[in-house]
């Protein structure tokens, strides 16, 4: 139990670290960006038929955008600590309600992905591995590699096409109806499946190759219990690692699914409040996407080392 706290504890430095460098990051990159962030937001506020340079000077002008850079980053960076990351340039609502909003949206999807995902790559990746070079292998190979070489954005195109537009089974857009939420999860589900699959399988074959399942073997113990008490929790650790950066990946890859499929979760706004120049929504969206990528490793670590002991006292 003390190698999981001091996972923990690492994982609770290195998400201190990753908010600095994240806000800076963004931060800068927004700055960076050609044109005249006042016109933009100006145009996100009263409508782009009604900007001129009078209503951007105003902007300008109520924002202090003309005011020096650093002190504005170091202000950001004093106020995430007490968890206030200000007000949307937009808007004016404040940003972290709206983030938690969007993040649910994004967590609902994920975690939906991740169920459809599980039950269609981790068995096919278990029997594939318990015979390497079966038909089973060879299915789940050609369909892990066709899947992991096609971009999200032309998958989700392929099955809004097919279920939505020529079956009619599924609404190919929005939120409005519960079913809204399959095919953008499909579509992030299928890639997940097709790596997951292939790592159970590389895993159970490397146990099947171990010497303690031979051992198992020898004592007289039936194929099924061999398989159960020895050969899946052995197999299941570096799934769990795999699975557990994947998550993380869902919810950074749903910027594109969730712009696709109108969800609106937190990748669809990171990409509204980059085209507004929305600097305090950029760097909200990008703390909570980084935050939630070292949160969700922190937990796989720990769900490992629990696994196995030898992870956790480093003796491994």
């Amino acid at each position: 139990m003390m190698g999981v706290v001091r996972i923990l504890l690492a994982r609770l430095a290195q998400a201190g670290f990753v908010a600095v460098l994240v806000g800076t990051v963004g931060f800068a990159l927004m700055h960076s960006l050609p044109g005249d962030p006042a016109f933009r937001i100006a145009a996100e506020r009263y409508g782009p038929d009604m900007v001129d340079a009078a209503a951007a000077e105003a902007v300008r002008a109520e924002l202090g955008l003309d005011g020096p850079v650093l002190p504005r980053l170091l202000r950001w960076l004093g106020r995430v600590i007490t968890l206030n990351l200000g007000h949307s340039l937009v808007s004016g609502a404040p940003v972290l309600p709206e983030l938690l909003d969007h993040l649910a949206h994004t967590a609902m999807l994920a975690a939906m992905a991740l169920a459809l995902a599980l039950p269609l790559g981790l068995p096919l990746g278990v029997l594939a591995g318990l015979r390497p070079g079966g038909a089973v292998d060879r299915v789940v190979l050609l369909g892990a590699v066709l899947l992991r070489a096609v971009p999200p954005y032309a998958l989700g195109l392929a099955l809004m096409v097919v279920f939505a537009l020529h079956l009619g089974w599924l609404p190919p857009a929005g939120f409005e109806s519960p079913a809204a939420i399959l095919l953008p999860a499909l579509t992030l589900a299928l890639g997940v499946a097709a790596l997951g699959g292939r790592v159970a399988r590389d895993a159970v074959m490397a146990v099947e190759a171990s010497p303690f399942l031979r051992f198992a073997r020898w004592k007289g113990l039936s194929e099924a219990a061999v398989v159960r008490r020895h050969g899946l929790r052995n197999a299941s650790i570096p799934v769990v690692a795999v699975l557990g950066l994947q998550f993380a990946a869902l919810l950074e890859g749903a910027v594109v699914v969730e712009s696709l499929f109108s969800w609106p979760g937190l990748g669809h706004a990171l990409v509204h409040a980059i085209f507004a120049r929305d600097v305090p929504m950029v760097q909200g969206a990008a703390l909570a996407l980084g935050l939630g990528f070292v949160l969700l490793n922190a937990l796989a670590d720990a769900l490992a080392a629990l696994l196995d002991p030898r992870r956790a006292r480093g003796t491994l």
